[in-house]
């Protein structure tokens, strides 16, 4: 006789499928994590490491003692100064600006892949992944020459006689926003894609039969389809953009204020190792917590 299905052992190898994930978390995310969170809790000193233990043993009289030095100073200079509260405004500000920006160039980029043919889609997908098989450094260095005051947009637009000096546009925040924008436009446009090539074209056919104009279809139909694609690529870009360090620090300059180059100055300039952890940790909670409330909410609101 069979035994019941709710009395078997599960097998080694749905045991290793749900384990691997989990160890692959543990091993590159939680214990990375558990060390910045301990070291942010820290005292900088003069030496190698830069920092001095948390945990230490003392030996008094033959009786062991395991003391714990938790140091919260570190969170109360981020508070205090305005400097760290400044980083952390602009940065939200700047990656807000250009996930919107993407977005809105995005998306028109997405619609068209979704309507397009089926057989030049994979193409089009090439396209748009393309700029991937070029290294990073190098696209951010090509938009250094393009944005500067003698570099080819100033060229271009001197030439057609639309600006009659160079326009200043490297070192400024502009420069920032195109070139994020452009480094993260791929993570926009996929995700809103492969939402909408799912999309039925009879709903909005449907709707036009019923009297509806097709820009009114479009935004009562389409737009609340792709919702799901639109959270998921503004998730992908504002993230990583929060915590950018080589787009500002090539195209935005010296005087550009960034948590993400605030967070390398700490480290390698000060060598501050607890400051710079605790701005990381601190730069986590301002990303993580958001989001997680984010979706707790739209769980509520799906809820009869």
């Amino acid at each position: 006789m069979r035994e019941p299905a709710e009395g078997r052992r599960p097998s080694l190898g749905r045991v290793l499928l749900v384990a691997l994930p989990f160890a692959w978390l543990a091993a590159f995310f939680l214990f990375p994590f558990s060390i910045v969170l301990v070291l942010s809790f820290s005292e900088p000193v003069l030496g190698q490491p830069p920092f001095q233990p948390v945990l230490e043993w003392l030996d008094e009289a033959g009786e062991l003692y395991l003391i714990v030095r938790l140091r919260v100073q570190n969170y109360l200079t981020l508070l205090a100064d305005g400097l760290y509260l400044a980083a952390f405004a602009s940065s939200l500000r700047i990656a807000a600006t250009a996930t919107v920006l993407a977005l809105l160039v995005g998306f028109p980029i997405a619609l068209g892949m979704a309507r397009s043919p089926p057989r030049i889609r994979p193409f089009l997908l090439l396209a748009v992944m393309l700029p991937f098989w070029t290294s990073f450094l190098i696209r951010v260095y090509a938009w250094m020459g393009i944005l500067k005051d003698d570099g080819l947009l100033n060229a271009l637009l001197l030439a057609l006689g639309l600006i009659e000096e160079p326009l200043r546009i490297l070192n400024t925040d502009a420069a920032i926003l195109i070139g994020i924008v452009y480094s993260y436009l791929p993570f926009m446009i996929l995700p809103i894609f492969a939402n909408l090539e799912r999309h039925d074209p009879a709903l909005l056919e449907a709707a036009v039969d019923l009297g509806c104009r097709p820009f009114r279809a479009f935004w009562r139909i389409t737009v609340p389809l792709a919702r799901p694609g639109i959270l998921a690529g503004c998730f992908l870009v504002f993230i990583p953009a929060v915590g950018e360090f080589v787009i500002p620090d090539l195209l935005g300059g010296a005087d550009t204020l960034m948590i993400g180059r605030t967070l390398w100055l700490e480290f390698f300039v000060n060598r501050d190792w607890p400051l710079a952890s605790a701005v990381a940790i601190a730069m986590l909670l301002v990303l993580v917590v958001p989001i997680v409330l984010f979706q707790r909410l739209q769980t509520l609101l799906r809820l009869p």
